[in-house]
């Protein structure tokens, strides 16, 4: 659990989010991650020793460049963590669905009157 707690805590800030969405789509430098935002490069690596701390990226060696990497375990961790909820609550909801239709088949139609 505490994992998950990692997680989700590094997944609260919308830069961290922004900054894992971009490395979806690829490995990128530190400055290549810190372009869209207006803040300080000391700033982006605090954002992304937050999310190396909880796993979700990691840092390779390309000669002078350390490219940042998505690691894809913690949030497929995160997924599944959140899938078992989600089923409970799809149940209760047809649950729900089914007994609000067992009302209004039972409730006697009523004439309104102008």
């Amino acid at each position: 659990m505490n994992n998950l707690d990692t997680t989700f805590a590094a997944l609260a800030d919308p830069t961290r989010r922004a900054i894992l969405a971009r490395l979806a789509k690829g490995d990128a430098s530190v400055m290549e991650l810190g372009e869209p935002f207006e803040m300080s490069q000391p700033a982006i690596s605090k954002h992304l020793k937050v999310l190396e701390r909880a796993g979700l990226i990691s840092r390779g060696r390309d000669a002078q460049r350390r490219p940042c990497h998505l690691e894809a375990i913690p949030l497929r961790d995160a997924t599944d963590y959140l899938e078992r909820y989600r089923l409970q609550w799809e149940e209760r909801f047809v649950a729900l669905d089914n007994v609000l239709e067992d009302l209004k088949r039972s409730k006697p139609k009523r004439k309104r009157t102008p």
